[in-house]
C-alpha cells in the first residue's frame, strides 16, 4: 500500500479552529522536548504497594537556608525532575493528598551530572477532613506503556453526562451515527464494563452507554495492544470502563443527582453503599436515569440512470423522533474472607430499562426536476423493555507470596420484548390519500451465556511474572419476529410471512492463554499466546413463505501479543507493541431473514458472515511521560463493512466481508501542568484508511485521511473553586460507503466544594455552539444518499454530589466481581 506524501495544497483548508489547536501545542511541546543539560535531580514517588503516585507535588529547598528554589508535580508514572541544578545540598519535600508528607536530604556534585533520589515509600495519612477521604488530585488522560486512562471525575464536563457522552470525548474514540465505537480509527474495540464485556451494536451499545450516568464511572482505560489474558476479541483492542468501587472500612459511600436541561428536563441519581468489618465485606449500588429527547434524520435519495449519470427519480425523507425512558440499574454483592489467603465473593446484579420512541416520517417521490409526484407518511409508536440479569462467583487464593489463582462463574441473561406500529399514509400528486395500512411486530428476544474460566499467576526472582489460564463459555440465543399487516380502515390482520421470522443460535469457545512479563535494567517486556476455538450452530424456522434453513461453523486461532520497553534516560522512553485479534459477528448479523426499519428499508442479516482478523503494530515514545507519541498500523482480513444495496426503491442495509483494511494512525498525548492552577490535555489522532474489497457484486474502494482531536483546560482556584473549557473535534472522514463531514463540540464548566468539603455541587454545559451535527453521505449501487442527523446534544447540567464514610484502614486486595462472562455478552445483538 503506499501512502501519499503530504504537500502545502493538502492544507489550505485548515480553519481558523484547526490552526489554533496545532499552535497551542506545538507551543507547550516545543519547551518540553529540548534535551536536558546536565545538574538534573529525579527521583520516583512510591505508595506502599509500589505502586506510583501521580499528581504529587515536589519542592527543592535550597540548604542551609532551605530557599525554596523550584517546584513540580509527578507524572502518571510518579516520576519528577528538576533541571540545571547547580552543585550543592538540598531539601526535597513531597506531598500528596491523602499521604503524609515526606523530607528528605541529597548531595548533588559536581560533574555528577544526574542525582537520583532514592525515596521510601509515601505511607498513607490518617488524618480526615470532615470523616470523608480526600481523593489526590488525578490528571484527566495517563498514558502507561500498555494502555491510556481515561480518570472520568477529573474532567468537570463530564458531570451529568452519560458513559456514552464521556467515551465521545475520550483521546481517540469516535462514535458513528449508529452508535459503533471506533479506537484510533479502527471499528469494533471490546467494550467491556469492570473486566465484563457488554453491548457493542451500534443502537443497543448506544442506549445501554446513554442509560448509565457518568457519576457510575471511575476510569476508561483504552487498550490497543491487551495482554493475552483477555478475550481476544475487538479488533481496535478493549474499552474498560471501570465503575467506582468503595473499599473503605467501615459504613461508607456516595450519593449524586444530576438535573439535565436540554429542550427536555431530564436527569439522573446514583447511590453507592459499602460495609466493611471482620470477614465479610458488603457493597451495593444503585443507579437511575432518566432519557428524555429527540433526534430528527433527514435522508436524500437519488437514483441514477442506466448511464450512470443521469439522476432520474429522488427521494427525500424528513424524520422527527422522540425518545423517552428510564433506566434503573443495581448491583449487590459480598466478599467473605475465609483466612488470608483466600476470599470468596457472590455479586448479583441487573437493569431494567423500558423505553418509548414515536416518529413522524414523511417520504417525497420526486422526478428529476425535483417536482413531487406522491408521498408517503409513516407513524411510528414504538417501545421495549429491556431487562439483564447476572450472577458471578468468584475466588480468590493466594497460595504462597509469589502466586495467586483466581477463579469465576458466570450466567448472564438478557430479555427484550418490542412491539412496535407503523402506520403508513400514501399520497397523489394531488395530496390526496390513495391508500393506508399498518404494519405491527412484536419480537422478543432471549440471551443466555454460560463461562467459566481460572487464571494463574506466578512471580519469580528478578521480576519475571507468569500467567495462564483457560475459558470456556456457552451462548444460546432465541429471536422471534411476528409481523401483521391490515389495510385501513376497516382491513382485518394478516400474517406478514415474508418479514417474520424465528431465529436460534448456539455457540461455544473454549481458550487457553501463556504470559510471561519481566523487566531487567532499563528493559521491560511481555509476550503471550492465546489460543481459541470457535464452533456455532445457527437454525432459521420456515413458515408458510420460508423454507427452513441451517448453518454452522468451526475454527481455531492463534492470538500473539506482546510489548517491548526501553527506558533510555529519565526522559525518554521506547515502547514496541504487536499483536493479533478477532472480530465475531454478533449474533443479530447472522440471523438471514429481513427487519423492518421503515417502508423503503429493510435490514437483512449473513449468515455467511466469516470472522475478521487483524494485526496490530504500535510504536511509541514518550517524553517525562507528559508527551507521548504513537506510530501505529493495523491490517484486517475479512473486514466487516455495512452494506447498501438497492432492490427497486427499496433500500437493504446488511454486512458482508470485504477484501482488506489498512489503517495507519500518528497520535500525539500531551498532559502539560502549565501553572500551578492550570493543567493544559491534549491528545490528536491522524488516521490514513484504505478499504477495498467486493461484495454483493459491488466494488467498494476508499483511500482517505481522517482525524480527531481533543483539548482540555482544567482549572483549580481557591477556596474549593475549579473550572473547566475542553472540545473535541473531528474531521472529515471516508471508510467504504460512507463519508461523514467534520464535527465537534465545545464544553465548559465550574465546580464549588461544599458542605465541609463532603460534597461538590458543579455546573455545565456541553455541546454550547450546537456543533454536535452528522452529515455524511453513502454510494451504493445506482443511489447517492446524503443523510444530516441531530439531537438534542447541547445541555446544561446542575449536580451535587456528597461523600460519606471514614478511611480504609488495613486494606485487603478485592476481587471487585469483575467476572469472566467475556467477550460473549458484546456480540448480543436484540434490536
Amino acid at each position: 500500500m503506499a501512502f501519499p506524501t503530504f504537500g502545502a495544497s493538502k492544507f489550505t483548508h485548515m480553519n481558523i479552529t484547526r490552526s489554533l489547536l496545532i499552535v497551542l501545542t506545538t507551543a507547550f511541546c516545543l519547551p518540553a522536548i529540548t534535551q536536558p543539560s546536565d545538574g538534573t535531580i529525579t527521583g520516583k514517588v512510591m505508595d506502599p504497594l509500589q505502586k506510583p503516585v501521580a499528581a504529587a507535588s515536589v519542592f527543592l529547598l535550597r540548604l542551609p537556608d532551605s530557599a525554596r528554589l523550584a517546584n513540580t508535580i509527578t507524572d502518571s508514572t510518579g516520576v519528577f525532575i528538576f533541571e540545571t541544578i547547580s552543585a550543592g545540598q538540598y531539601t526535597l519535600r513531597i506531598s500528596a493528598t491523602g499521604y503524609k508528607e515526606q523530607v528528605i536530604t541529597l548531595t548533588h556534585e559536581t560533574g555528577k551530572g544526574k542525582t537520583e533520589a532514592h525515596l521510601p515509600a509515601l505511607q498513607p495519612s490518617a488524618a480526615e477532613l470532615g470523616n470523608v477521604t480526600v481523593v489526590g488530585r488525578r490528571p484527566p488522560v495517563e498514558v502507561h506503556a500498555d494502555k491510556t486512562v481515561v480518570n472520568v471525575e477529573a474532567t468537570l464536563s463530564n458531570t451529568g453526562a452519560t458513559a456514552l457522552e464521556v467515551l465521545e470525548k475520550s483521546p481517540g474514540v469516535t462514535v458513528s451515527r449508529d452508535g459503533i465505537l471506533s479506537l484510533r480509527g479502527k471499528p469494533n474495540p471490546l467494550v467491556m464494563i469492570d473486566g465484563k464485556p457488554t453491548y457493542l451494536s451500534g443502537a443497543d451499545l448506544a442506549s445501554l452507554l446513554n442509560g448509565m450516568n457518568a457519576a457510575q464511572l471511575d476510569q476508561i482505560e483504552l487498550m490497543t495492544n491487551p495482554p493475552a489474558k483477555y478475550d481476544a476479541a475487538g479488533n481496535a483492542g478493549v474499552i474498560n470502563i471501570k465503575t467506582k468501587k468503595n473499599r473503605q472500612k467501615g459504613f461508607n459511600g456516595s450519593a449524586n443527582a444530576a438535573y439535565n436541561q436540554a429542550r427536555y428536563a431530564s436527569g439522573n441519581g446514583s447511590l453507592n453503599l459499602n460495609y466493611r468489618n471482620g470477614k465479610f465485606n458488603v457493597f451495593g449500588n444503585y443507579n437511575y436515569n432518566r432519557n428524555n429527547g429527540f433526534s430528527n434524520l433527514t435522508i436524500k435519495r437519488g437514483y441514477l440512470g442506466n448511464d450512470g449519470i443521469t439522476m432520474v427519480r429522488n427521494f427525500e425523507q424528513p424524520t422527527h423522533m422522540r425518545q423517552q425512558g428510564h433506566n434503573n440499574t443495581a448491583k449487590l454483592g459480598v466478599d467473605f474472607y475465609l483466612d488470608k489467603k483466600t476470599t470468596l465473593g457472590l455479586v448479583a446484579g441487573g437493569f431494567n430499562s423500558p423505553r418509548y420512541f414515536d416518529g413522524v416520517s414523511t417520504g417525497y417521490w420526486k422526478d428529476a426536476d425535483m417536482v413531487t409526484d406522491s408521498s408517503t407518511k409513516t407513524i411510528s409508536d414504538n417501545s421495549n423493555r429491556w431487562q439483564n440479569g447476572n450472577v458471578n462467583f468468584n475466588l480468590r487464593h493466594q497460595v504462597d507470596k509469589t502466586s495467586e489463582l483466581t477463579a469465576d462463574l458466570d450466567y448472564v441473561r438478557y430479555d427484550m420484548e418490542s412491539r412496535q406500529l407503523f402506520t403508513n399514509e400514501n399520497y397523489d400528486l394531488n395530496g390526496n390519500l390513495a391508500n393506508s395500512d399498518q404494519i405491527r411486530g412484536e419480537l422478543p428476544s432471549h440471551i443466555n451465556i454460560f463461562s467459566a474460566k481460572a487464571d494463574y499467576t506466578k512471580t519469580f526472582k528478578g521480576n519475571l511474572k507468569t500467567e495462564a489460564g483457560f475459558k470456556t463459555s456457552h451462548v444460546n440465543t432465541a429471536n422471534l419476529a411476528i409481523y401483521d399487516v391490515r389495510d385501513l380502515p376497516y382491513g382485518n390482520w394478516t400474517p406478514d410471512y415474508e418479514i417474520s421470522n424465528h431465529f436460534t443460535y448456539e455457540e461455544n469457545i473454549q481458550a487457553l492463554y501463556g504470559n510471561l512479563k519481566g523487566e531487567t535494567g532499563k528493559w521491560q517486556w511481555q509476550a503471550g499466546l492465546r489460543v481459541e476455538h470457535t464452533r456455532y450452530d445457527g437454525y432459521q424456522a420456515g413458515n408458510p413463505a420460508k423454507d427452513d434453513s441451517a448453518f454452522t461453523n468451526s475454527y481455531t486461532s492463534l492470538f500473539p501479543t506482546g510489548f517491548l520497553s526501553y527506558k533510555v534516560d529519565s526522559f525518554n522512553t521506547f515502547t514496541i507493541n504487536a499483536g493479533r485479534r478477532i472480530q465475531r459477528p454478533a449474533y443479530q448479523q447472522l440471523n438471514p431473514f429481513k427487519f423492518f426499519i421503515n417502508e423503503y428499508t429493510y435490514q437483512e442479516g449473513n449468515p455467511y458472515l466469516q470472522p475478521e482478523f487483524t494485526g496490530n503494530f504500535e510504536l511509541t515514545h514518550s517524553y517525562k511521560g507528559k508527551i507521548n507519541t504513537t506510530i501505529g498500523y493495523a491490517n484486517t482480513t475479512q473486514a466487516f463493512s455495512q452494506i447498501f444495496r438497492p432492490e427497486g426503491e427499496i433500500t437493504i442495509v446488511t454486512e458482508g466481508n470485504l477484501g482488506r483494511r489498512q489503517n495507519a494512525n500518528l497520535t500525539l498525548n500531551v498532559n502539560q501542568q502549565v501553572t500551578k492552577w492550570w493543567n493544559l490535555s491534549f491528545t490528536g489522532t491522524v488516521n490514513y484508511t484504505v478499504v477495498e474489497g467486493n461484495n454483493y457484486g459491488q466494488t467498494i474502494e476508499s483511500k482517505a485521511f481522517n482525524g480527531n482531536g481533543n483539548i482540555n483546560n482544567q482549572f483549580k482556584f481557591n477556596n474549593g473553586w475549579s473550572a473547566e473549557i475542553s472540545g473535541n473535534y473531528n474531521t472529515k472522514s471516508q471508510d467504504g460507503q460512507f463519508i461523514i463531514q467534520d464535527f465537534g463540540q465545545v464544553a465548559a464548566g465550574i465546580g464549588k466544594q461544599v458542605l465541609n468539603n463532603k460534597g461538590t455541587i458543579r455546573l455545565n454545559a456541553r455541546d454550547i455552539f450546537w456543533t454536535q451535527k452528522i452529515d455524511g453521505q453513502i454510494r451504493y449501487g445506482n443511489v447517492r444518499e446524503n443523510f444530516f442527523q441531530y439531537r438534542d446534544s447541547r445541555v446544561v447540567t446542575l449536580s451535587l454530589q456528597y461523600r460519606f464514610g471514614k478511611p480504609m484502614k488495613d486494606a485487603e486486595k478485592k476481587r471487585g466481581g469483575n467476572g469472566g462472562a467475556g467477550e460473549e455478552q458484546n456480540r448480543v445483538r436484540v434490536g
